[in-house]
């Protein structure tokens, strides 16, 4: 027997249901209480033409009402009694259940219309990455002409920021890396009798091409994330709009200190990254092949021109300056809501990479005659 307050069905005349109790989501959380009245209403609504009465309910909720509702197949029954205050419930219940839930309907925009949005769209991003960087021009001719208002304070904090506290993550990516290229290098070299051009293969591989390469792709990762995520904020906080009512020009107070930062801190971190690139390197041709660490350094000058050392800290400053002027450029672009910061950030890292790579290709393609 259930409890005086509990939900009760009760067939006090032939066809009739009598409902009755407390109806309302407490009185179901004991026991299997709600899977009982469950089973017994669906069992009754396989009856047909049943009289429902609901004048005996003390207290019901919504949660009492749906349960009813689900049983009756989400329609009135046609002989139902009520007390006053119950019909609201199957009031809003009905109206519920006529509200139209529209269709996905697929685009139909045609694969050549889908390949002219896109072509627009890139030439929408490069319209505006133009007008950046012009802006970054004048405002590099306004501070040369006048040093005293070039913002060096800025300037200084973002070369801490971008450099100083990247060189943990790129030493020891450089250390890896250095130690993987050494130690497969060594086994094909020692098929061959070969084992001195390990410093060949190191020595270019990591000066001219790895070591730029492995630091932009961790700043991109790293500090591209992160410039576009400040401007980023700063759009949805509004204090871009506030700084314009302020007179505070963006390309000389935000663009200009990021894009000068990261184009002096990337050489610095290039330097670092090749000589962690090489240290492991070289750990690992002295475990590997014998070969001595002093023997190691003073081989390299002779067999790594030092034209392949300025094609590298070349690389670093383009690539520093293009992963600055892209953060930015997203940064500016994202809308005033979460959902474009996410985005936004994300093509970003994901579009410095591959401007990075693209530079790469060009140096390749310029200087495949020099250095060798």
């Amino acid at each position: 027997m259930l409890n005086i307050d509990s939900p009760k069905l009760t067939e006090s005349q032939p066809d009739t249901i009598a409902v009755s109790g407390c109806w309302q989501v407490h009185a179901f959380v004991e026991g299997t209480l709600m899977h009982d009245i469950s089973h017994s209403l669906s069992q009754m609504n396989q009856r047909r033409l049943l009289h429902w009465d609901l004048t005996g309910i003390s207290a019901l909720d919504h949660i009492g009402a749906q349960l009813l509702w689900n049983c009756w197949d989400k329609k009135r029954p046609e002989h139902l009694t009520l007390l006053p205050g119950q019909d609201g419930f199957f009031i809003r219940l009905e109206a519920a259940n006529k509200l139209h839930i529209p269709r996905a309907t697929r685009s139909r925009l045609t694969s050549i219309m889908q390949l002219g949005a896109l072509v627009l769209d890139f030439f929408a991003h490069l319209l505006s990455f133009t007008i950046l960087l012009g802006q970054l021009t004048l405002d590099l001719a306004h501070v040369i002409r006048h040093p005293g208002k070039a913002p060096w304070k800025e300037i200084s904090a973002n070369v801490y920021q971008m450099g100083f506290r990247a060189l943990g993550i790129t030493a020891l990516v450089g250390i890896l890396i250095g130690i993987v290229l050494s130690y497969l290098s060594a086994q094909q070299l020692r098929t061959f009798g070969g084992d001195i051009y390990i410093i060949n293969i190191l020595g270019m591989s990591v000066i001219r091409e790895l070591g730029p390469m492995l630091a932009a792709i961790l700043v991109a990762g790293r500090s591209g994330s992160s410039i576009t995520a400040q401007l980023g904020v700063m759009r949805v906080t509004e204090e871009l709009d506030a700084m314009l009512v302020m007179g505070i020009p963006h390309g000389l107070r935000l663009i200009l200190p990021k894009v000068v930062a990261l184009a002096i801190a990337m050489p610095l971190i290039v330097i670092w990254t090749d000589a962690m690139a090489l240290i492991g390197g070289m750990l690992s041709a002295n475990f590997i092949l014998g070969m001595s660490p002093r023997f190691f350094i003073q081989k390299l000058p002779y067999v790594v021109p030092l034209t392949n050392y300025y094609i590298g800290l070349g690389k670093g400053v383009t690539f520093g300056a293009a992963i600055a002027l892209v953060a930015c450029h997203f940064g500016l672009l994202i809308k005033p809501n979460t959902e474009s910061l996410g985005q936004g950030t994300t093509t970003s890292v994901v579009s410095a990479i591959t401007v990075v790579i693209i530079l790469d290709a060009v140096f390749a393609i310029v200087f495949s005659r020099v250095g060798y």
